[in-house]
């Protein structure tokens, strides 16, 4: 009987090879970008404002680069996409653009990964279960379980990326279920950006001094207990489906 591998951190990094290292830049990458596009919130968006013709094209296509190569979070450029273009141009560039940055950071992921993940998931019983739970069992609950997984406001855009792509997740399921799974809080993040420009603020920290850092708090905490609620349910939904 083929011994099963050793899951101490190191043997497990040098197992996953490239695998570990993109998960870890896919984990401190969007919180040290996303931080500095919300700080310089204001300068891009004049920038994108001088140039109105350029200015939704290039905020899609850096959209979908941007999370697609796991370096700026999702939740930052729907702020940015709000923030410019309000809701009726954001929301809807702002859905193709996590949905290509899905698309790229599958394919990404894939190439990073090869079958190395699957292999060390097939030599592990358990890891094994759950892969056979989440891609074993029709398509349609797989992209059930996509949807579930994406819809929390904490679960990372990247990470998840790369962990459905090297699990093999199909591409389709993988695709209509980070629609799906994507669209409340990217919504959410519009809407909030959006209103808030229409104060008239330049950026978030004139914002703040022009109306107080209370409306903003309202609106984070408020828009933050629907998606939690949300997440609580899709968390909930999850065990059940994969039980």
């Amino acid at each position: 009987m083929r011994p099963e591998p050793s899951t101490s951190p190191s043997s497990l990094v040098r197992a996953l090879g490239p695998t570990g290292l993109l998960g870890a830049a896919w984990t401190a990458g969007p919180a040290v970008c996303g931080t500095l596009l919300l700080v310089n919130l204001g300068p891009v968006s004049e920038w994108l404002l001088l140039h109105p013709s350029l200015g939704l094209a290039l905020f899609t296509v850096a959209f979908v680069l941007g999370a697609g190569l796991g370096f700026l979070p999702t939740y930052a450029q729907s702020i940015l996409g709000g923030w410019v273009f309000g809701l009726p141009l954001g929301l809807p560039a702002a859905l193709v653009g996590f949905t290509g940055g899905g698309l790229l950071g599958y394919h990404v992921a894939r190439r990073v990964s090869k079958d190395r993940v699957e292999e060390r998931i097939d030599h592990n019983p358990k890891a094994r279960a759950i892969r056979d739970a989440f891609v074993g069992r029709g398509p349609w609950r797989t992209l059930l379980i996509v949807v579930l997984l994406r819809l929390p406001p904490n679960s990372p855009f990247a990470l998840a990326n790369l962990a459905m792509a090297a699990a093999g997740v199909p591409l389709p399921a993988f695709l209509a279920g980070t629609f799906l799974g994507m669209l409340p809080r990217t919504a959410v993040a519009v809407a909030l950006a959006a209103a808030a420009a229409a104060t008239g603020a330049e950026d978030i920290q004139t914002f703040v001094r022009h109306q107080g850092p209370g409306l903003l708090v309202a609106g984070v905490v408020g828009g933050m207990a629907v998606l939690g609620v949300i997440g609580a349910i899709a968390r909930r939904a999850l065990r059940h489906v994969t039980a």
